[in-house]
């Protein structure tokens, strides 16, 4: 199964695939870096889990500029049964921010490396778009993550697509560091993004920030099955534990 857009946090808050808390530091010429580290109990990706149910570690690096550019560079620890033999996946993100009053709309390009995956073609594009608006309190966001027919997500037939549809609820409790957020989503396939011919995955989750440190806690599930070679159900409902630092 392939990773990108959900590591823990990516339940309890993500935009567009990297969630790792970051704090912007202003460089000059209208341009900020900001980065950060992730310890999960597990790395979800749309509900899947990529490290067999086990820790891994993340990390994340992101230019932005005033006119709403941006670039990150966002990485993970992952299992050899991802992709062929692959322990990491990174993932090079540049796209476009921008707020209009309440409203945010965020697009951009996602390339998923896996280096160490054995000479086959592993890594794939996959354009995104988000459309966010906040009420209160409250922010509800719509995403599409369209991979265009790549050999990389071919599951036997040739070149094949896949396209991903989700829809987050996030809410800051007033006066208190908690969030609290929830998830849905599904991937349309076949294709090696998807079990089978798609499935629906979703989350609960909540998280404390104080500082420059965030802990997180969510429930994740699906409505597949996904068999890993250990014998796990990488699937199945469970609970994911996040700490990240922001820097």
């Amino acid at each position: 199964m392939r990773t990108t857009y959900l590591t823990i946090l990516a339940a309890i808050g993500l935009a567009t695939g990297i969630a790792t808390p970051a704090v912007a530091g202003d460089i000059g010429s209208g341009i900020s870096v900001s980065g950060g580290a992730t310890l999960v109990s597990d790395y979800r990706f749309r509900g899947i889990s990529q490290t067999d149910k086990r820790f891994a570690v993340q990390g994340t690096f992101s230019l932005a500029h005033t006119s709403g550019i941006y670039a990150t560079v966002w990485g993970s620890s992952i299992d050899d049964y991802v992709y062929n033999g692959s322990d990491q996946e990174i993932d090079f993100i540049v796209g476009y921010r921008k707020t209009f009053g309440s409203t945010t709309i965020d697009g951009g390009i996602l390339y998923y490396y896996y280096p160490g995956s054995g000479g086959i073609n592993s890594n794939f594009f996959e354009p995104y778009v988000s459309v966010a608006q906040a009420i209160g309190p409250v922010t509800a966001k719509v995403t599409a993550n369209y991979a265009p027919k790549q050999a990389a997500l071919s599951i036997g037939s040739g070149k094949e697509d896949s396209l991903y549809l989700a829809g987050d609820l996030s809410a800051a409790i007033p006066n208190t560091p908690v969030s609290l957020t929830a998830h849905l989503g599904h991937s349309y396939g076949p294709s090696y993004l998807t079990i089978g011919k798609g499935y629906t995955d979703w989350s609960v989750g909540a998280s404390v920030t104080v500082k420059n440190l965030t802990a997180g806690l969510a429930y994740v599930d699906t409505d597949g099955a996904f068999i890993t070679p250990s014998g796990r159900n990488a699937a199945k409902g469970g609970l994911v534990a996040s700490l990240g630092v922001a820097f």
